[in-house]
């Protein structure tokens, strides 16, 4: 059975930032699969718990390719100066949200949505957890 609140998160993210379904899947998968390598799995689950749709999100994130990606990072990293330390984590992202076509902009405009999401349906400790990983403290 797929509630109504199946694919809520999707809809906020597609209707927010004016993305493709797939591409809000994928994006939001990125950043889960982010906090689930970040985080043990009992702190991952309690973010899981309230995502129905954390295997559909998960399997639908880009994997990563191995190879050019790191000089790139690189890149991106000191090209954002001094901020780099804190999008460290997200800079990671940016080849699987350039595979799905969303620049990598994108990730710190997709973060704040999907933290909130996680902070409204589960609280602030939880939505800390994610915040945590995507914040890069």
């Amino acid at each position: 059975m797929i509630g109504e609140h199946h694919m809520e998160l999707v809809q906020q993210l597609v209707s927010g930032l004016g993305i493709q379904e797939d591409q809000a899947k994928g994006g939001a998968g990125l950043l889960f699969q982010l906090a689930k390598d970040k985080l043990s799995s009992g702190e991952f689950d309690q973010i899981a718990a309230h995502v129905p749709e954390m295997g559909d999100l998960l399997s639908a994130a880009p994997a990563a390719e191995s190879g050019g990606l790191g000089g790139a990072l690189g890149g991106i990293a000191s090209a954002l100066g001094g901020s780099a330390g804190g999008l460290g984590s997200l800079a990671s992202l940016a080849g699987g949200f350039s595979q799905l076509g969303l620049d990598a902009g994108m990730i710190g405009q997709l973060a704040p949505i999907v933290i909130s999401f996680i902070q409204g349906k589960g609280g602030d400790q939880v939505g800390s957890l994610l915040q945590g990983v995507l914040s890069g403290d």
